[in-house]
């Protein structure tokens, strides 16, 4: 998986949802956010999953088996996008 670091602090989530489609819309013409985070709010999604592999959360983990293909990261994992 392609993984990319942003680094932005004044970034809300929704921001960093708009920066991080744009990014993987240039990558791809079709593309699907399979997985995401929220550690502010300490919100992620899929949210009802308990397959945590080694340390590696649950809604990560489904991102990365779901053909997760970009991983976007803001501010060191303070919001994380997976995307087809």
């Amino acid at each position: 998986m392609e993984r990319i670091e942003i680094s932005d602090e004044a970034l809300t989530f929704d921001q960093a949802r708009e920066v991080a489609v744009k990014i993987a819309e240039k990558e791809n013409e079709f593309t699907l956010l399979i997985s995401w985070c929220d550690r502010d709010k300490g919100k992620h999604s899929p949210c009802c999953l308990k397959c945590e592999i080694k340390g590696t959360p649950a809604w990560e983990v489904y991102g990365e088996n779901h053909e997760g293909r970009l991983r976007i990261s803001i501010d060191k994992d303070r919001f994380v996008f997976i995307y087809s």
